[in-house]
């Protein structure tokens, strides 16, 4: 009964991320900046950006809900906190600043954080922490999008 109830308490936090997220980003991937800028080949259409940011956040909150119920320490709250910080922020720098260099920054930052989630709690989760296992793909494609804008722009 713990797992459900912590699960709704880290996806409503998540779910606000993203919506803080797009609230600091305003016109985002509509913007005239945004569409004249050099992409990489590789990047996916727009839903695919909303779609994959919703799954990643279920999976993460349950993912944040069993870590949470067996490891309920200042490291883990520490880290959930960084990385919502790092997660809402990388809009905010990216698509609303237009700072690509500090948005690549802050979105390997973002990866560190979730790396460290996914490798120093594997032992007490075992096959749960597969859970945010899209999550640090997700980032890794992300990264890459970044660094092309940054290197071609």
């Amino acid at each position: 009964m713990k797992t459900i109830k912590y699960f709704f308490v880290f996806l409503i936090v998540n779910f606000s991320a993203l919506a803080m997220g797009v609230w600091l980003m305003q016109s985002g991937p509509q913007s005239e900046w945004y569409l004249n800028l050099n992409k990489a080949p590789w990047t996916p259409p727009g839903w695919v950006f909303g779609a994959a940011w919703t799954s990643i956040m279920l999976l993460f909150s349950l993912y944040m809900a069993f870590l949470w119920q067996n490891q309920p320490t200042k490291k883990v709250l520490a880290l959930f906190i960084i990385q919502f910080i790092l997660n809402v922020g990388w809009n905010f720098v990216f698509f609303n600043q237009h700072y690509i260099g500090l948005g690549l920054l802050v979105i390997l930052l973002l990866t560190a954080t979730v790396c460290i989630f996914q490798f120093d709690y594997r032992k007490v989760l075992a096959l749960k922490s597969l859970l945010i296992t899209p999550y640090l793909i997700w980032l890794c494609i992300a990264n890459s999008l970044n660094l092309y804008i940054w290197l071609y722009n």
